[in-house]
């Protein structure tokens, strides 16, 4: 046997913070050694911050990171163990992202990253070149302190392996993993039985086990120890990097870190036979024969054995379930431990959410919640950090802290319900009930004063007072007043949320919590400038089926029993005068469904379609149901919204990422925000199209259930774009 004991982590890393992020590296490497490991790994880029985008193109970020690894390398943090480390290094006139591998106080080997991450959230080749020389390993000449304080003048440089004297170590970054042929293939047919998997990846709903499938995949038929390190938590920016890190053997987990948490460095321990990769290995005819024609990879010679021999007191990892969380603990844990990230790094003393009684605040609210609650338990678990954090955001003094979540919740958390003549009393106690539940401090304010006073104003200097549709008045002036309301919300809560801590003789200031969720972005029904208008938005990027399902488990889960009546109301703005004919209702203000929505937002996002390609996969999809003709209409009337209302997405407030049909036009969703709202080219092609399909009949008459034939084996169906359309896991 060839025992050997290895350890990965998640880091809190903080980006562009070096002191946050150096100590949280020492950390790591000293719970690994005190562990018995002789291989440590960490995130990607982990001594500047994954997310510095734009500062990696400063030389001081190279510098401050070569002067931390100065650091680590001169005092005994590497003395035995190798540590793999991330950073950016400059080679002659390029920017590479590194895997530092480190040994016995020595740069054993610099493995820069070949494919980098350029879609979606990531933009790597804004800032870094891909290495393109895997024929050979170079000469890298350190820089001249750097030189000076190791006694090393360079150091092998590019795409290789670290060939012990009694097993192979190599480097795979992030993306790598994913590409249509990833370097582990190759480097395991070279004899590498460790893979070390440095990665920034963020959560999204539903997509861990697209992860932890690859690292299963990597190992299942060609053997190999597979760790993978990853960030966790808000390191400045929209994403949260979700954690997970992880070791496969063989394709079996066997050792798990979390996905969501408030610590700040976790690691996690294995112990493997490297013998059952070789025997593996040994065991499979094509990898033998694949393995005696295989491309040379080269390699850095280390004269040392890392393994141990046979002993019965060292225990090896068994494979384990693997831990998923529902997508409802994703909507409570991931936001809720960004929140606190962003809170505790931000200076600010606490949040401040307009809370309206319906579901999207009533979400938001209940992620505080559940953050009070998780900052608590962590507590109570001895995380000294976590508890200075909170002393002193909840202002606590002579020894005391947080023990109770509803009583933290009174000290960081205002909720205030802003109504006018146009809410319900049912709105106004479901906000009373859920906020008392919580613990926040609740404030009833009435706008009424405010918005008669602006409309004075407006009538002063024009000589009309704008009147709602239901009393006779035009759609523009309907809108203006429901814009009136929702803006006066949006300055009320800035107001608060700075002046309120002055009066009850705090410190600091309250960040604005926004609740417009994916959907209503996506649709543009939003207010510009309302409500929707905040400093941060837990829920930005989740549509509304998933909340209202996590309202459901949050009124079980997390104690908030009034949730499950928020849920059960039908969705409204509450901005038009209540009738006994009439009550506004999102759905119908929209002129589409919330699912309706959700469909529209993966073809065109996930699957990018434009209006006829979405016309033609819905006319699969809906055909049972719908005429051409009544697609044709739903298609034209989304595109028509989505266009005119683009220019929102400008002024988005920044929000957690979570879904993959986001239109969040900071850089996940990169388009125009002026477009030709008729679309007259598309519209046309529609229109020729649902000519030539008899547009007003029903296409599929004898299937009434058609959406569900795509499933069913031999029979023809909607095809894989149309099903994958009202799939939540669809996506990247």
């Amino acid at each position: 046997m060839r025992l050997l004991k290895v350890a990965t982590c998640n880091l809190n890393q903080w980006a562009m913070d070096f002191d946050c992020n150096l100590k949280h590296i020492k950390e790591s490497i000293t719970r690994a050694k005190e562990a018995g490991a002789v291989i440590r790994l960490g995130p990607e880029l982990e001594i500047t911050g994954y997310g510095c985008e734009d500062h990696f193109l400063e030389l001081d970020t190279i510098n401050h990171a070569w002067e931390c690894l100065k650091e680590i390398l001169l005092g005994d943090w590497t003395d035995g163990i190798l540590c793999s480390i991330g950073m950016p290094i400059i080679k002659g006139s390029e920017r590479y992202n590194c895997q530092v591998l480190c040994f016995n106080r020595k740069i054993v080997m610099i493995r820069p990253k070949m494919w980098l991450a350029n879609d979606g959230n990531y933009r790597e080749l804004r800032w870094f070149t891909t290495w393109k020389q895997k024929d050979q390993l170079v000469e890298f000449q350190l820089p001249p302190e750097i030189s000076k304080a190791l006694s090393q003048t360079s150091v092998p440089f590019g795409y290789g392996y670290i060939q012990f004297l009694d097993t192979a170590v190599a480097a795979e970054t992030c993306e790598e993993l994913f590409t249509p042929i990833p370097p582990h293939t190759e480097l395991a047919l070279n004899g590498v039985e460790v893979f070390l998997n440095a990665s920034g990846s963020h959560h999204q709903l539903r997509k861990l086990d697209i992860r932890l499938r690859a690292f299963i995949g990597a190992t299942h038929t060609r053997g190999g120890v597979y760790m993978y390190s990853n960030h966790q938590g808000c390191d400045g920016g929209r994403l949260y990097y979700d954690g997970c890190c992880c070791v496969v053997v063989n394709g079996e987990v066997v050792a798990q870190g979390s996905q969501f948490s408030l610590k700040d460095v976790e690691v996690v321990v294995a112990q493997a036979d490297l013998d059952a990769v070789a025997s593996l290995r040994g065991s499979i005819s094509s990898f033998q024969e694949q393995a005696s024609c295989k491309t040379k990879v080269s390699s850095v010679a280390v004269p040392y054995n890392i393994c141990q021999p046979f002993n019965l007191k060292i225990l090896l990892s068994s494979p384990q379930k693997i831990m998923y969380h529902s997508p409802e603990e994703e909507i409570a844990f991931g936001p809720g431990c960004w929140l606190w990230d962003y809170l505790r790094r931000s200076g600010a003393s606490g949040f401040l959410l307009p809370l309206s009684g319906g579901a999207d605040s009533s979400s938001v609210a209940a992620i505080v919640g559940c953050m009070c609650q998780l900052v608590v338990k962590e507590i109570g678990n001895g995380d000294e950090q976590v508890k200075a954090d909170a002393i002193r955001i909840g202002n606590y003094t002579d020894g005391q802290f947080p023990t109770d979540s509803k009583e933290f919740a009174k000290r960081i958390f205002y909720t205030v319900y802003m109504g006018s003549e146009n809410s319900s009393e049912a709105t106004k106690m479901r906000a009373k009930v859920l906020a008392d539940e919580i613990g926040s401090w609740h404030l009833d304010v009435c706008i009424d004063g405010v918005v008669s006073s602006l409309l004075s104003l407006f009538q002063t200097l024009t000589g009309k007072r704008p009147r709602y549709k239901v009393d006779g008045g035009s759609n523009v002036e309907n809108l203006g007043l429901q814009n009136i309301q929702a803006r006066i919300r949006m300055v009320l809560a800035f107001m608060l949320a700075s002046l309120l801590p002055w009066v009850h003789n705090k410190r600091g200031f309250y960040l604005v919590l926004g609740s417009s969720n994916v959907d209503e972005a996506l649709r543009g029904y939003l207010t510009k400038y309302d409500c929707s208008a905040a400093d941060i938005n837990p829920i930005g990027s989740i549509s509304k089926q998933d909340l209202r399902k996590f309202l459901q488990w949050a009124a079980d889960h997390l104690g908030y029993s009034s949730l499950a009546e928020i849920e059960a109301a039908p969705p409204t703005a509450e901005l038009e005068p209540i009738r006994s004919n009439y009550s506004q209702l999102d759905e119908v203000d929209m002129g589409m469904t919330y699912e309706e929505l959700s469909v529209y937002g993966r073809l065109r996002k996930i699957f990018c379609c434009g209006p006829v390609s979405m016309f033609k996969n819905l006319c699969y999809k809906w055909g049972a149901r719908l005429t051409p003709l009544e697609v044709a209409d739903k298609v034209k009337h989304f595109f028509k919204y989505y266009s005119i209302n683009r220019h929102k997405m400008t002024v988005l407030t920044p929000s957690y990422h979570a879904e993959s049909y986001s239109p969040e036009d900071n850089r996940f969703d990169l388009r125009q925000f002026l477009y030709n709202a008729r679309w007259p080219y598309q519209f046309r092609k529609i229109d020729e199209l649902v000519k030539e399909l008899d547009g007003d009949k029903v296409a599929f008459k004898d299937s009434g259930d058609h959406e569900k034939l795509g499933a069913t084996a031999g029979v023809g169906g909607m095809g894989v774009v149309a099903a994958a359309s009202s799939d939540p896991k669809a996506g990247h």
